[in-house]
């Protein structure tokens, strides 16, 4: 089928976009291992899905890459996308906790579907049902903020408006993947494994207070002694380098741990302080709902310590 010039259009627009010279080095490192062109990478990325779904495909051939190779779009950027059993699988990459990733998932999708629909060159605005492949995305988070090894980030909790919350929901699913963390996937991913020891020997060598580019240096020097990666990292032993110790400045990498726990000592003092606040609520009758709506806690974390305050007076 001949394509349109509005599709041809379209696919102009969105390689100008993806185009643009500015550039971001946070956790490039993920990216070269599993979004790279070769077919190591395409075994890794075969590897990880498998890992993921727990399916067994055999074929790299069997991905259909959809990667926004490093996109920026108004200072936003994806890892890896790929397509396979009808579904569409976004990976992203997190070194440090960040609650607007549905948000930022859905704005990722929206353009990965805007260049399946364009490369199908289907009509938006016709009245034929277009057929899409199901979205799923993941985040892998090794950040120092502590998290159960797989939580789920809901696009409706960033909604103001509380009571249309369940008409429309979009999820980030997060595997943590620092090291004693989701063993399981690791293992099924050797790929992943590797990558997750290099990562964890920089930040044990920064945590004994050994200086950045020593840090880097010998977490380096011993993953080629190791053979992680099948020689990756001696292959690209320079590259590594560089983008290890853009990511992993230790002024920054300090800064953000320092910040991290600050926030989190906030997050929990708000939540302290509303609990209070419930307590006096319900001990003046007002109903859990009422309670849920003033507060904005869970309306089970209500009825539960409704049922520990009535139990303490009883």
């Amino acid at each position: 089928m001949k394509r349109s010039k509005r599709t041809k259009s379209k696919n102009r627009n969105l390689q100008r976009i993806s185009k643009k010279p500015k550039r971001t080095y946070k956790d490039e490192l993920f990216r070269m291992i599993f979004g790279g062109e070769n077919a190591r990478s395409a075994r890794w990325r075969l590897d990880l899905y498998n890992a993921l779904s727990g399916k067994h495909h055999t074929n790299p051939a069997d991905l259909k890459i959809t990667t926004l190779e490093n996109a920026i779009y108004i200072e936003m950027k994806n890892d890896i996308s790929f397509l396979v059993d009808s579904q569409m699988t976004l990976i992203e990459h997190q070194s440090s906790y960040n609650p607007n990733m549905p948000l930022r998932g859905l704005m990722y999708f929206a353009m990965l579907y805007q260049i399946y629909v364009s490369n199908k060159d289907e009509d938006l605005y016709g009245t034929s049902l277009i057929k899409i492949p199901a979205p799923k995305y993941i985040v892998f988070y090794n950040g120092n903020k502590q998290l159960e090894e797989t939580s789920y980030l809901k696009l409706s909790d960033a909604f103001t408006n509380f009571e249309e919350k369940g008409l429309f929901e979009w999820t980030a699913t997060v595997k943590n993947i620092n090291a004693d963390y989701n063993l399981a996937l690791q293992n099924h991913c050797k790929a992943l494994n590797d990558y997750v020891k290099y990562v964890d020997r920089i930040k044990t060598n920064l945590k004994n207070d050994i200086r950045t580019n020593e840090a880097i240096e010998e977490a380096l020097d011993w993953a080629i002694s190791e053979n992680l990666l099948e020689g990756f990292f001696r292959e690209q032993r320079a590259k590594v380098l560089a983008v290890s110790i853009t990511e992993f400045d230790k002024e920054l990498y300090d800064r953000c741990r320092r910040r991290e726990g600050y926030n989190e000592g906030l997050e929990q003092g708000a939540h302290q302080k509303a609990i209070e606040s419930a307590k006096k609520a319900l001990s003046l009758n007002l109903t859990p709902e009422q309670v849920s709506q003033i507060t904005d806690l869970p309306i089970e974390e209500i009825f539960k310590l409704n049922a520990e305050t009535s139990e303490a007076q009883a």
